[in-house]
């Protein structure tokens, strides 16, 4: 085995363990609430994002809808503890998820696409209940993005009722163009796969491996590896270009509100940046517990 094989291995197999819980190591910030203070445990971060009306973080976790608190620490949004698992803000507070419903609660195991417009105190049940467990989940131009690792596909909805099945494939996370709706990528095991027919099809996978995606400027996709070294592509994907590392150790989720603006999750919390990824601030703190 060659080195550079070796190497796409090691990243792949980090790759595939990218949603499991494990020990954390704490990085420098420019800020961050007093670590004296005490914190609510989340097992797992699987989602972000910043509502436009009002620019509050949200943070989809293991145990519910989280926001931080004046003190930086997570306060639950709404009354529901179920697991949520793809997660994105659509427009003001409209956001979908997916997931499992909490231990005990009613309900099928998968939840399918659902829906809030509260900006996540209560969701509506939208479609493929029982069917579908989305892990991504992202929306441009009126179109909603999911993969849907049940079934380990691609799919699209102009309405999240109808959808239209698109390629199979192992993936953990996808990204669309914010000016071509048919540019989608995805983050496999083999690199970033790319997409020019709406999720259709994807090309063969290139490098370099990253577990997470996010695409809100033209010139500003970013990726995040397992290690927390977070990049920036001006042109698509085509090249990248290193941009810092984001503290707290394994990455959870990511997500990009302008060009310069970044959040990233972590094994301790959630960690902003302002100027591109070059320094970081922690916005909420989190102490990691057994992921169920």
């Amino acid at each position: 085995m060659n080195k550079r094989h070796a190497a796409v291995v090691t990243t792949a197999v980090a790759l595939g363990l990218a949603l499991a819980a494990c020990s954390s190591s704490d990085g420098d910030t420019d800020s961050s609430p007093s670590s004296a203070a005490s914190v609510t445990a989340l097992s797992h971060i699987h989602g972000l994002g910043v509502d436009p009306s009002d620019q509050n973080l949200y943070v989809a976790t293991h145990e519910g809808i989280y926001t931080p608190d004046p003190e930086g620490r997570p306060k639950l949004v709404g009354k529901s503890k179920d697991d949520f698992m793809g997660f994105t803000v659509a427009q003001d507070k409209t956001f979908y998820a997916s997931g499992h419903p909490a231990s005990g609660a009613p309900g099928p195991g998968n939840k399918g696409l659902i829906k809030s417009t509260d900006a996540g105190r209560t969701w509506t049940s939208l479609s493929l209940s029982g069917k579908s467990d989305f892990h991504a989940l992202d929306y441009a131009r009126g179109v909603l993005y999911g993969y849907d690792a049940t079934n380990g596909l691609l799919r699209t909805s102009k309405d999240g009722t109808t959808w239209r099945d698109g390629a199979q494939m192992q993936a953990l996370d996808i990204a669309v163009s914010p000016q071509d709706p048919d540019l989608v990528l995805a983050t496999t095991a083999e690199g970033i796969v790319r997409s020019t027919d709406g999720g259709k099809t994807f090309a063969r996978g290139r490098e370099p491996v990253m577990a997470f995606l996010s695409w809100t400027a033209k010139d500003a996709l970013y990726g995040i590896d397992t290690s927390g070294g977070l990049s920036r592509s001006t042109d698509g994907g085509a090249t990248w270009k290193k941009a810092g590392t984001v503290p707290g150790g394994q990455p959870q989720a990511l997500t990009t509100v302008e060009a310069e603006h970044v959040l990233a999750a972590t094994q301790d919390g959630v960690y902003e940046s302002k100027n591109g990824g070059k320094t970081f601030a922690k916005r909420l703190t989190v102490e990691v517990g057994d992921r169920q």
